[in-house]
């Protein structure tokens, strides 16, 4: 990279803070245009733009330009070393993460990078944004046994890529990489416990030069969920001990109960300093609307199954014996499978080993801002998902199914429209009357699809309506070949009976 210079007057407070200062004309002179340089002169009065908006080329596949919060980004990731990207979903939080660090090692001020983020990212976010972004860095990712985890850690990378869980079984290994001078904490909010993995990465990233947390929800249940994200991060931000903090912040109204103060909120934000918060509606080149397709993989007896009745369907195509009625049975047979519950021979539900595509919905859901619609096509899979929501993520949660009467339905609308509670709505999508208004909500989220075309984009309008202020996020969740030809059917707003026989013969 050429090195950038910038043109300064020649004030004595200039010529004693930068030596090499080559005078050009009269009163004005040339300095090197870096990170360094663009602090001090701001700290003197100047306005100085910062050097990676002008001398970095932000490398991006066609189409896909960096916009502009994402510059603003990558502006405060490479000036300042501890930082907090508070973002919500759809901005480009990952692209901003990967363009900082690809210029801070085009300048020599970093080395290598560790990124940690949930399972179900590795490879179909981070490894996939590498690569259409940065390709010519090279990225690995550790994933498998402990001795898988060394092995490719031994590796020459530029990037490491782990789960959360991942760094506590090499951690002796991990402390021994001197080389490795920048950390990434994608989804920080999961390190708001007091667990092995969050004590381990307090005292890890310690020693780190750059560490970068990013998280959409830094507090998705208390204010003083910021603490242990702090206690990474910007340790000197916090009290030592955690009941120091929640006097700060809480007051107990009994034993076992604290409620926050006033100010709760706006003290905890005060402590994820510095940061950048940016939403979808601050993203002026978006369309009203931002539609995303996460993969997630299934578990090995979803795999199982699926295999088995993926071969049903290929021999009745070569029987020649299948027509659009045992076509569309097939079908949503392989859908149930890969949303993960099932029906036993005598009714039962069963629910398989669909952890990671549930660990992907709540990762979506905690990177929410707002209300947040999950829609299923299935009813035994409705309950499931609000036993997750409610039990694991622990957020309030109303269910809409067939089964709801209907004055019990205009009550939950009614609430989730205009109370606090419930913050998801769990509902199949073919209760969605027209004309039902949910605007509180700016997320939808398909857990699996629907093979109506009208329902789909009923179901979707529920909050693309008269009195939506902000931009909407539309998160269509997918493992398996059928759901990604489904998904490719309501989206190209092809129709659905149409192309079934079609779509199984190629198949």
């Amino acid at each position: 990279m050429q090195e950038p210079l910038l043109r300064v007057p020649a004030r004595p407070d200039v010529l004693n803070l930068f030596p090499d200062f080559k005078e050009t004309e009269p009163g004005f002179g040339v300095i090197k245009h870096d990170i360094g340089a663009t602090l001090m002169l701001r700290h003197l009065g100047f306005e100085v733009q910062s050097p990676v908006r002008l001398h970095y080329d932000f490398p991006h596949p066609p189409g896909k330009p960096p916009f502009e919060v994402q510059i603003q980004t990558v502006e405060r990731l490479t000036e300042n070393k501890r930082f907090y990207v508070l973002s919500g979903m759809g901005v480009g939080k990952t692209a901003c993460a990967i363009w900082a660090f690809d210029y801070l090692r085009r300048l020599g001020l970093a080395k290598k990078m560790l990124v940690v983020a949930p399972l179900s990212t590795l490879k179909f976010t981070w490894m996939r944004e590498f690569f259409d972004f940065c390709p010519h860095l090279k990225v690995a990712v550790l994933h498998g046994t402990k001795a898988q985890r060394l092995k490719v850690l031994a590796t020459d990378a530029d990037v490491y890529i782990i789960n959360h869980d991942g760094p506590l079984t090499i951690a002796e290994a991990l402390k021994t990489r001197k080389d490795i001078t920048n950390l990434v904490l994608d989804e920080l909010a999961v390190y708001r416990n007091p667990t092995d993995r969050s004590k381990w990465m307090q005292e890890y990233a310690q020693h780190i030069e750059w560490v970068w947390g990013m998280t959409g929800a830094p507090t998705p249940h208390e204010p003083t969920d910021v603490y242990g994200q702090a206690k990474i991060v910007t340790p000197n931000r916090v009290p030592m001990r955690f009941g120091r903090f929640r006097e700060q912040l809480m007051y107990r109204v009994s034993q076992f109960i604290w409620v926050p103060r006033k100010d709760a909120n706006e003290q905890a934000f005060n402590v994820l300093q510095p940061s950048v918060r940016f939403q979808l509606e601050d993203v002026t080149e978006l369309p009203p609307y931002v539609s995303i397709r996460p993969d997630v993989d299934l578990g090995p007896k979803q795999k199982f199954i699926y295999e088995a009745l993926r071969k049903d369907a290929y021999a009745m195509v070569g029987n020649q014996t299948i027509t659009a009625v045992n076509a569309g049975a097939a079908l949503n047979k392989l859908l149930q499978v890969s949303l993960g519950w099932v029906y036993d021979s005598d009714g039962n539900v069963i629910q398989l080993d669909n952890k990671p595509r549930l660990k992907l919905l709540g990762e979506l859901i905690e990177g929410a801002t707002g209300k947040v619609i999950v829609f299923s096509a299935f009813k035994h899979a409705l309950s499931g998902i609000e036993q997750f929501i409610t039990k694991d993520l622990k957020y309030s949660c109303a269910v809409v199914s067939g089964d709801t009467p209907m004055g019990k339905r205009s009550q939950i609308f009614h609430q989730f429209q205009n109370e606090l509670h419930p913050r998801v709505l769990d509902a199949h999508p073919q209760c969605m009357a027209h004309g039902i208004t949910l605007t509180a909500a700016d997320t939808v989220l398909w857990f699996g699809p629907i093979t109506s075309n009208e329902i789909y984009d009923q179901a979707n309008m529920r909050i693309r309506r008269v009195g939506q202020k902000r931009k909407q996020l539309f998160g269509h969740i997918q493992a398996t070949p059928a759901e990604r030809r489904v998904y490719n059917l309501l989206i190209g707003q092809q129709n659905m009976q149409a192309q079934l026989l079609d779509m199984f013969r190629e198949d």
